[in-house]
């Protein structure tokens, strides 16, 4: 299988040069000049490893690494940056990322380093169920089980913010409301419809209720694919 990367980098430029050098290597990338579509990216599609600048405009790679950490995010991350003092390195390295490669660099070094945190997260990192849309499907470390349509979409909207409790009634409105028919204790019924199948495939999360919150993934979330 071809590895599969997020590039962010504010200068498409920049990207797209990476994109295809690691083309050349064995990669597909996909590129992404802004912080925020690049954390929707990484919260809502598989990859197997990020590049990312610690300068993207307005915006920190450092914080946008932080925050996809902070969602669960486990995949190896590099940081790319011309800011070679220790202090910029430290703050990249402890925000999350796996690897700081200083800019110029040689890509022979930058695919090599990217190879190493490929074979450490191999090795050392459990790997994410896997969410298939078109089957509707939960693939889980020893199992897949087969979802509804609602316990699918029901996954999947908690999946887009791992960790963050999403409240009964903003579940409802967003996949019940429509049909006219239902009340908010439906939202009950479908998590503990979920959390049964959960318990039979060993998913690497589960679904916490959180009092007077909502409900929220606990543990290293799905990826779709």
């Amino acid at each position: 299988m071809t590895p599969r990367l997020l590039i962010v980098d504010d200068d498409p430029g920049i990207t797209s040069a990476l994109a295809r050098g690691l083309a050349l290597h064995g990669y597909s990338a996909v590129t992404e000049n802004r912080a925020d579509r690049a954390l929707a990216l990484l919260r809502s599609e598989a990859f197997d490893g990020a590049i990312v600048d610690v300068m993207l405009g307005d915006d920190s790679g450092i914080d946008m690494v932080r925050a996809a950490r902070a969602a669960g995010l486990v995949i190896p991350v590099l940081m790319l940056s011309a800011l070679s003092e220790v202090a910029h390195r430290t703050a990249g390295l402890e925000a999350g990322a796996d690897d700081y490669v200083v800019k110029p660099f040689s890509f022979d070094e930058l695919v090599a380093r990217l190879r190493v945190q490929e074979q450490r997260a191999r090795a050392h990192r459990p790997a994410p169920a896997r969410l298939c849309a078109v089957a509707r499907r939960l693939e889980g470390r020893d199992k897949s089980v087969s979802l509804t349509e609602r316990e699918f979409d029901l996954l999947a909207l908690l999946a887009e913010c791992p960790g963050t409790p999403r409240p009964r009634g903003e579940i409802f409105d967003a996949l019940w409301a429509a049909d006219g028919s239902s009340t908010e204790n439906v939202v009950d019924v479908y998590i503990g419809y979920l959390r049964k199948k959960l318990a039979g495939c060993d998913a690497g999360f589960q679904i916490r209720t959180l009092r007077n919150r909502g409900f929220c993934l606990d543990g290293l979330p799905p990826v779709r694919i």
